[in-house]
């Protein structure tokens, strides 16, 4: 393709459709015999869609290839009864409901990163978060597996996208000063090693804690620390806005 950027300034790859063999991918993939878990929250209001990420997930995420998903949900008994394909696994975790969106959104990052230290870290190889109000509606296959992987906003590619997406407020620890942004990431899709995710989960909770000391709070909560720290810790493998498009836009 050349539509498209394909290579950032440090020398990643970005993944488009049509920039890659997936047939060969799979083949490599299959040989190292991995394991891939999918992190998802499904708290309050978000039970609802369930049903819909799971068939969904189920049907084309790393499709054929061992996946575990791991549903966090303050209610068990709500999660309709899904039929998971062979190689698949739900594992499903309570958790604590927290007051608030935006709590709930903070310690995401700190129960990912507790999990991976005592649970996820002898269960699989690489680790996904994705947001439990998304579907798939395509193939997202091994193309995607990196040691840090970002995805890039859909909002960076529409008028004004910046004015969305960074914090330029000084005082929280995620500002990013003018300029020196390049891709803006969506919170709703990042993943890759089990030790790379979590050393970026627990760096943003402690961010997002180091603020609130503070009596501040970033403007998109743990998606500016997010861009904070992949900035800092630039992504060796970045999906474009294919894999998570705004259905706003």
């Amino acid at each position: 393709r050349r539509d498209v950027l394909l290579l950032t300034p440090w020398l990643a790859p970005i993944v488009w459709e049509g920039t890659f063999s997936r047939d060969i991918l799979n083949a490599q993939y299959l040989q190292k015999n991995l394991v891939t878990g999918v992190v998802t929250f499904a708290v309050e209001k978000y039970v609802q869609f369930i049903q819909g990420f799971m068939r969904s997930a189920n049907k084309y995420f790393l499709a054929g290839h061992q996946v575990n998903f791991y549903l966090f949900t303050d209610n068990p008994e709500k999660i309709p009864p899904l039929q998971m394909a062979p190689e698949n696994h739900l594992i499903v975790i309570p958790v604590q409901n927290h007051s608030g969106w935006q709590d709930i959104s903070t310690h995401r990052m700190d129960i990912i990163s507790t999990y991976i230290h005592s649970q996820f870290q002898y269960e699989v190889d690489y680790l996904y978060s994705i947001d439990i109000d998304l579907q798939l509606l395509a193939h997202i296959g091994v193309e995607i597996i990196d040691a840090l992987v970002g995805t890039i906003s859909s909002w960076q590619f529409t008028p004004h996208g910046e004015d969305k997406a960074y914090e330029t407020h000084p005082e929280p620890r995620a500002a990013i000063p003018e300029g020196q942004w390049d891709f803006h990431y969506t919170a709703s899709f990042y993943g890759g090693s089990v030790s790379e995710v979590y050393k970026l989960t627990r760096a943003c909770f402690e961010g997002v804690m180091e603020d609130r000391e503070h009596g501040i709070e970033a403007r998109w909560q743990d998606e500016s620390h997010l861009n904070k720290y992949l900035l800092q810790h630039r992504p060796t493998r970045l999906l474009s806005p294919e894999y998570c498009w705004d259905a706003e836009l």
